[in-house]
């Protein structure tokens, strides 16, 4: 394998994974700059109140697009092992 394959390969794998992670990220900006804003204008600082909603968000993002993502990860998947003999030698 030359480094030039690899470097293409790990690229590939890394764009594929930000394309994965995107919506779930954005969410999670969203509702953290959403819940500061509240904790600035309530005066409440607890910890759990700025973690729990993210999560939760993550977590309904992640349902919502896994099938999204399932084809994505198949798509990556099949263009990898479609021609193999690049890998191999």
């Amino acid at each position: 394998m030359s480094d030039a394959l690899i470097t293409g390969l790990m690229q590939d794998a890394l764009t594929t994974l930000m394309w994965i992670v995107a919506p779930m990220l954005a969410m999670a900006i969203a509702v953290g700059i959403i819940v500061s804003l509240l904790q600035t204008l309530t005066s409440i600082q607890d910890q759990t109140f700025s973690f729990a909603p993210r999560v939760i968000v993550i977590f309904v993002v992640f349902l919502l697009s896994f099938p999204w993502i399932l084809r994505v990860l198949l798509t990556f998947t099949e263009s990898i092992f479609k021609d193999f003999t690049p890998y191999i030698k």
